[in-house]
This record gives structure tokens, C-alpha cells and sequence, in this order.
């Protein structure tokens, strides 16, 4: 029977109306959050996911409950009334299990070290991300200052379609690679394709799809079963297409390299849009960063990159040229920005995801005409568009 419907975060397109069911979808968030987050008795669980999404329903409501984890809710902002709230109720409340977003922990990183250091973090046991890729700068950040270099990181990937998670390390179980989701569950078979739908060599990037059915997977579209059919199971006929690139490195550990939509094609070279974000990030100025392609006559794609700066440092020339020798120090030629966008914020879905499209639309000066319903802030548009911070 349909348990809920829930409508993806439009990151990529206009939102779609998942359908999850009851049995298999709550079976299996149970059995997720009991193994991936290997819950005791005594702990402390907070998901500071919103609700309204996929995490909140997963891992803040029917997961956690299910299992019998004591569930630690907050409604608020994580900077209200200031920039260390997070860390004062984590101290308050004794949290010992932490799962947030990727995009929340580079904000926390630019907001300053100084409010974590008022206080005590000593009950966290295991920290966890979701929501898209984490750069290994952020992910060291994370376990250095918020984890004491004591708590396992639980790097996990998966989607709303999905229902829970597939790809993650497991705490004590398996060695972990900043970046790398790690490995799948158990009864989950990933495969990496190319676009003639032909498994890849072991390092190279393609098509990630799901060979195999899992308990928790979407149903259907609501009301549109041609989409359903057209999004997910027509470009590899007999396998979920789970619309990201990703690769396998020789040990067997994936690394999702972006959507589909967003790996760039310069001069006949793909290139990851979170390698170039993660490069740009791992320098001290660089609190945020979001790579899209812009058309080039010469190139195909020429490479346009967004950036939010940390704290006491000020956008001008000099910068631009500095990140961009960065990048090809820690990526090559053929990665260097074409054009650096200063911003104090990159627009997101109320989900915290980079609406990269948009921001195609604007390193390629065009209207936006797709769907913009989830947007979360539609100041952080008009300022990009107005190129008051350019």
C-alpha cells in the first residue's frame, strides 16, 4: 500500500512526486539506521534534517523510531540566536550520534572555529553526512574539530527514490577515504556504466545504476508512469538509473562525482564538477564552491565556477588568478576556472542542495525558465543575476 508520497528537492528539474510504499520502505530505514549507525540503548540521535525531505522522513521519523532510538528533534535555525547553537545543544542534550549535510559543514566551517570551542562535544560517538558529496577538506574539518579525531564519519549516499541508505562506510567495519561513500549494503549491487550502457574499466567514471531490486525503492512517479519509466529505466534497460556519475576505485570504494547533468565536456575531456569544487575548497579562502559549464565556441564548455569566501578574505583580482593557479596545481590544466563568480551565497533547495542549473543559466547569461519552486533564498538569485557581487 502507499505509505507517502514526497517530492524530490528539484535540483536538477521540476520536482517529482516519489511514491513509497509500507512494508519494504520501513523494513528497510530500519534496518539502515540500526547498521549504519550501529545504535545502543544509551545513545543520543540527532538528524538535523528538515522533516519535509527524504532524510527527515527516513532517519528522523520512521528509521529511528522504528528501531527504538531515543530521537533528538530541533525546529530552528543553526544560527539563531547565534552561529553556535548546533554545538551548545549537542552540550546540552549529551547528542552522541550527529548526521547533517555536507552543505551545513562548510557554513559551519566559515562561521569560525571559536564557537565549537565554547564547547564541550565529548558525548559524540559517530558523525554522519548526506545530502551530496562531501570535498575531503570539509570532511577533515569535520573529523578533526567536531569529532576529536575520535568519531568514526559515516559518508552516506543515496536519494529520495531510493528511500534509504545504499552506499556508506560502517562504523568499525570498514576503513574510510575521505569523499568515497565507501561500499554498498549488503543486498545492494551498484554497477558503473558508460553511456553505451557497457560496464567501465575499474577507475574510470560513468553512469551509476542499481542492478538489483532493494526493499526500499521508489514505486512510482504520482500520477506520471511515463516519467517513471522514461527517468529511471529506459538508458539502461533492466537497471535503475540513479542519474549520478561515479567510479570505482581498485579497492571496490565508489566516489560519486556529480549528476549527470552537471560532468563538464571541455575540449573532449570530461571533467567531475566536484573535483574542481573540491580542489577550489581545499584553498583557506574558499568556504563554498559550485562548478557548472557555460558554452564555448573554442572548447564546447568553457569552466564557470561560484564561490562563497571565508571569513576575512575580500573578492578581487588577485584572488581570482591566485585560485585559479590552485586549481591547476591540484587538478591540471584543463580544470582551471574560465570565470570566477564571487558570491556570499550559492542558491539552494530548501534541502540545502546547489541548484547548479541555475547557475548554468546564469555563467551562459539566460533567463531562468525551469522550475524554482524549492528554491530556499530567491535573494541569493536576484544578487547573481544583478552581479552585484561578481
Amino acid at each position: 500500500d502507499p505509505l507517502f508520497i514526497l517530492y524530490t528537492s528539484g535540483s536538477t528539474g521540476k520536482p517529482k512526486g516519489v511514491k513509497h510504499t509500507t512494508a519494504g520502505y520501513n523494513l528497510y530505514v530500519k534496518k539502515t539506521t540500526e547498521w549504519v549507525f550501529d545504535v545502543r540503548d544509551e545513545d543520543v540521535y540527532w538528524c538535523t534534517a528538515d522533516i519535509g525531505w527524504i532524510t527527515g522522513h527516513s532517519y528522523v521519523v520512521y528509521g529511528p523510531l522504528s528501531a527504538g532510538v531515543t530521537t533528538f528533534m530541533y525546529e530552528g535555525a543553526p544560527n539563531a540566536p547565534n552561529e553556535g547553537r548546533f554545538w551548545e545543544l549537542i552540550e546540552k542534550y549529551k547528542i552522541s550520534i550527529f548526521y547533517s549535510a555536507p552543505t551545513a559543514i562548510r557554513a559551519f566551517i566559515k562561521w569560525g572555529d571559536h564557537w565549537i570551542d565554547q564547547h564541550d562535544l565529548s558525548s559524540l560517538r559517530l558523525l554522519g553526512t548526506v545530502g551530496e558529496g562531501i570535498n575531503p577538506e570539509a570532511w577533515m574539518w569535520y573529523y578533526k574539530k567536531i569529532g576529536g579525531e575520535r568519531c568514526p564519519i559515516v559518508d552516506t549516499w543515496w536519494q529520495t527514490e531510493t528511500g534509504g541508505i545504499m552506499m556508506t562506510p560502517l562504523p568499525g567495519a570498514c576503513p574510510t577515504k575521505p569523499g568515497s561513500c565507501c561500499k554498498p549494503l549488503p543486498g545492494i549491487v551498484p554497477e558503473i556504466v558508460g553511456e553505451d550502457t557497457k560496464p567501465v574499466e575499474t577507475g574510470n567514471g560513468g553512469w551509476l545504476v542499481i542492478a538489483k531490486p532493494w526493499p526500499g525503492m521508489i514505486r512510482g512517479i504520482w500520477g506520471d508512469d511515463q516519467r517513471f519509466n522514461d527517468q529511471y529505466w529506459s538508458d539502461v534497460p533492466g537497471k535503475y538509473l540513479c542519474g549520478d556519475n561515479a567510479r570505482c576505485d581498485e579497492d571496490g570504494y565508489y566516489w560519486i562525482m556529480g549528476r549527470i547533468d552537471d560532468v563538464l565536456n571541455v575540449s573532449g575531456h570530461r571533467l567531475s564538477t566536484i573535483e574542481i569544487e573540491s580542489a577550489l575548497v581545499s584553498h583557506p579562502a574558499v568556504a563554498e564552491a559550485a562548478t557548472v559549464g557555460r558554452p564555448d565556441d573554442l572548447k564546447g564548455e568553457a569552466v564557470a565556477v561560484f564561490v562563497s569566501l571565508s571569513a576575512g578574505y575580500e573578492p578581487d583580482d588577485a584572488l581570482k588568478k591566485e585560485l585559479k593557479l590552485h586549481v591547476r596545481k591540484e587538478i591540471g590544466a584543463l580544470a582551471v576556472p574560465d570565470d570566477i563568480h564571487f558570491t556570499s551565497a550559492l542558491p539552494k533547495t530548501r534541502s540545502g542542495k546547489i541548484m547548479r542549473r541555475l547557475l548554468r543559466d546564469i555563467a551562459a547569461g539566460r533567463q531562468t525558465v525551469g522550475d524554482t519552486t524549492t528554491l530556499e533564498d530567491y535573494s541569493v538569485l536576484a544578487k547573481l543575476r544583478a552581479g552585484d557581487e561578481d
